[in-house]
Parts: structure tokens; sequence; C-alpha cells
């Protein structure tokens, strides 16, 4: 892997972690090649970490999608990671062209394999691309549908992140995003992120023999927001927030919106 210009170089627990998450200028600088390292085993790591949650939260998020523009044809799929929810897409919008943006290159590489073996059935119509949410290549509202799964929690900055969906989405057009949020409830906010920074840590040490390649989602969570605050970005930026369902007490949450 040869990480991006200004990216951090060896073991990512060698960093200061807290210093590059908080500076918007550097974050994305550890969260790219972070990505690149856990790409081969994503998959795999998002059903072990979620208790096997994970495919069911999707799930829901795909359908959700599908029923409010069941005849969607332009489709972004963002942070999509290997693909697995792009395909998914593709399948419950038949007429659908989905495009599959990550801007970590290693994952974009296994979306592409993903495509050429799992997901044959729908590869003509699903196109992965590096991209990146804070600047999106799609003109001015031209996308029928975004999703984001797990995604606006990791850019530099969510709320620019909010405007470029909103700008490529088309009057009309529907937002599902799918991440973790800050539970309101301080004592289960406090166990749920302890939970999971032991659980990052672990596998990150098993896996990689370098804890904070997982163990950062933990650190992402806390310096991110509540679900209700996610919706009231999502209104202040020109959305109408359709539904928001919430699973983990708070600690994940589906948002549908539609554009202004």
């Amino acid at each position: 892997m040869t990480p991006p210009t200004g990216s951090p170089e060896g073991k990512l627990g060698t960093l200061d972690v807290d210093a590059y998450l908080a500076d918007p200028l550097r974050k994305q600088a550890f969260v790219t090649p972070m990505f690149d390292i856990i790409a081969p085993r994503y998959d795999a790591f998002t059903r072990l970490f979620s208790l096997g949650m994970d495919a069911g939260w999707k799930r829901r998020a795909i359908a959700a999608a599908a029923a409010a523009a069941p005849g969607a044809r332009t489709v972004l799929d963002l942070a999509s990671g290997t693909g697995d929810v792009a395909a998914q897409l593709a399948r419950a919008l038949p007429h659908a062209a989905v495009t599959a943006l990550d801007a970590s290159p290693r994952m974009i590489d296994a979306a592409r394999a993903r495509l050429r073996t799992r997901d044959a059935d729908v590869a003509a119509r699903v196109t992965p691309v590096v991209g990146d949410m804070m600047a999106l290549p799609q003109e001015t509202a031209t996308v029928d549908v975004v999703s984001a799964s797990y995604g606006v929690r990791n850019v530099p900055d969510p709320v620019q992140c909010v405007r470029e969906m909103a700008r490529v989405v088309h009057p009309g057009g529907i937002l599902v995003t799918l991440d973790f949020y800050q539970p309101g409830f301080g004592p289960w906010r406090a166990l749920f992120l302890w939970y999971l920074s032991l659980a990052g840590n672990i596998v990150g040490w098993l896996w990689h023999r370098d804890p904070v390649v997982y163990g950062y989602i933990a650190r992402s969570i806390r310096d991110f927001m509540t679900a209700d605050a996610f919706s009231a970005l999502l209104e202040r930026e020109g959305f109408d927030v359709i539904s928001e369902s919430r699973a983990l007490f708070g600690g994940i949450a589906q948002h549908v919106a539609r554009r202004r």
C-alpha cells in the first residue's frame, strides 16, 4: 500500500490518533490508509463486530431506499467499501445505474473483485470509483438516491459532506444513511463506547497487530454527534427527514430524507 500524500507511515497505533482525528486537515490522511489496511477483512469484521446485526441494518436501509424511490435511475452509494450495499441497491432498484464511491483504493479494488464474482449479475450497472465525500464528482442535482453506510462519521467535516450530498441530489431525491452515533443516555453511551473500544482493540491486535485500526471506531463515535443532531443537520441543509429508526438504544440510526 502506498499511502496518499500527507498520510501517516507505519503502524497507525504509533501515531497521536486523537490529534489526527481532531484536525480536519489531517483526519482523511489517517482514515484512508486505515481503510486500505482493513479492506481485505472488512466484511468479516462488520459481521463480527455487530454480532451479526449489520446485515439486517443494511437490508432495512436498502429497502427504505427502494420504497422511497422505486423508479430511481441514478444512485450514488458513498463510503461504499467492498460494494455490498451498492450491489444490493442495484438489485432492489432494477432500472438504476449505481456509482460505488469510496476514498480507499483498496476498498474499491475489493468492490471490483466482488462484482466479478459474487455480484456478477449486477456488475454491468455498478461502477466503483475512488472519490471524496467532501467533494463529489457528480454534477449538481443529477442523482435520484444517495446512500451512505458508516460514512459521514469518518469525513473531516460532516456539515460539508451533507452539503455535498444535498448538492448532487435533485429536488425530491432521496438520501438514506446508516451510521453509528453517540447514544444520548450517558451511562449507556459510556458502556457502548467501552465495548466498541475493547472489541475493536482486540480484533485490531489479533488481525493486524495494530489495535487502533478497529479501536478507531469508538474514538470516531465519541467525536461524532447524536442521531437527533444529525436529523437537525439534515433539516438545516435542505432535507426533510421522512423517517429515523434506531438500534442499540441510539448507537445506530438510519435516516431517510427527501431533498427540498
